[in-house]
């Protein structure tokens, strides 16, 4: 979904529902493991509707390096739209999500056990709107990047 159909719809849905607890989670989900799915179900009982912000092809080489991402971001973000508690889906290409937490305005703003609240680059976004940080998932133990190296360990990659 656009961005600008995604705040769209938000608006939306805050009208109707004034309640409605808006949660982003951001990631670049590349090799999608059981880390992700522990990471994005805590977030999502953090508030009434997930939207998750994938990183676009561009900014996952950029973050990771070449030879990543393995998996295109709109299939990256099929597979985690597919996933249950997930609502919305949006790419992004940014370094961080800050451009999309001024647009979307959510509630909470959830990222990994591998930040702390104070660590989280865009706290001061999400403070300015009256929004706040939340870390969510168990701790860190699983990581795309050790995926693959294990693939290539076994595989002579």
């Amino acid at each position: 979904m656009s961005l600008s159909h995604l705040a769209g719809e938000i608006t939306r849905l805050r009208r109707r529902r004034p309640a409605t607890r808006v949660v982003l989670a951001n990631g670049l989900f590349d090799l999608l493991h059981v880390g992700h799915v522990r990471y994005l179900r805590a977030a999502r009982r953090l508030g009434t509707l997930l939207v998750v912000a994938v990183n676009d092809d561009r900014s996952a080489r950029r973050l990771r390096g070449s030879g990543r991402p393995i998996v295109r971001a709109a299939d990256r973000a099929r597979l985690v739209a597919a996933l249950e508690g997930v609502d919305y889906v949006v790419l992004f290409g940014s370094g961080t999500a800050a451009p999309l937490l001024r647009r979307l305005r959510p509630d909470v703003q959830c990222k990994g056990t591998d930040y702390t609240v104070k660590g989280v680059p865009e706290r001061h976004v999400v403070q300015s709107y009256g929004g706040r940080v939340a870390i969510a998932g168990d701790p860190k133990g699983h990581a795309t990047t050790d995926l693959i190296g294990r693939i290539r360990r076994r595989f002579g990659g």
